[in-house]
């Protein structure tokens, strides 16, 4: 039995739910590295590039890359200290992105997505074959 093509508006959706997943602050949280340097500061609160390389195995340059990544993405913020530029989490805004994408997350998902009850089982799909 062929299914109905999606509607524009479930198209619409989907192409919304996959540009927020594509997002620069989703990215930023997908790198292994960039998820330890949050965790130092986390633990540790505002640090400069040295404290942080004295509990990261990274060059101070990769961990500099890394921490911009973060900044651009509205995770961590800096602030210069005469010549020193110091890192913290944005806590607010991190926070506030989070729920923000869940609430779209949601919202998209109720256009673009088939109930769970219409999704055919893999088991059941091999077993035709």
């Amino acid at each position: 039995m062929k299914q109905p093509s999606p509607s524009r508006d479930a198209r619409a959706a989907a192409n919304e739910m996959v540009a927020m997943l594509d997002s620069p602050f989703l990215r930023a949280l997908t790198d292994a590295s960039r998820l330890e340097v949050l965790r130092v500061l986390m633990l540790e609160g505002t640090s400069n590039i040295a404290t942080l390389a004295e509990q990261l195995p990274q060059d101070r340059s990769v961990i500099s890359r890394h921490l911009k990544a973060l900044e651009d993405a509205g995770i961590v913020r800096s602030e210069w200290r005469g010549r020193e530029r110091w890192f913290s989490l944005n806590g607010e805004r991190f926070v506030s992105t989070l729920e923000s994408i869940a609430a779209k997350a949601r919202e998209q998902l109720a256009r673009c997505c088939p109930p769970s009850d219409a999704v055919v089982p893999a088991a059941t799909l091999r077993k035709k074959r």
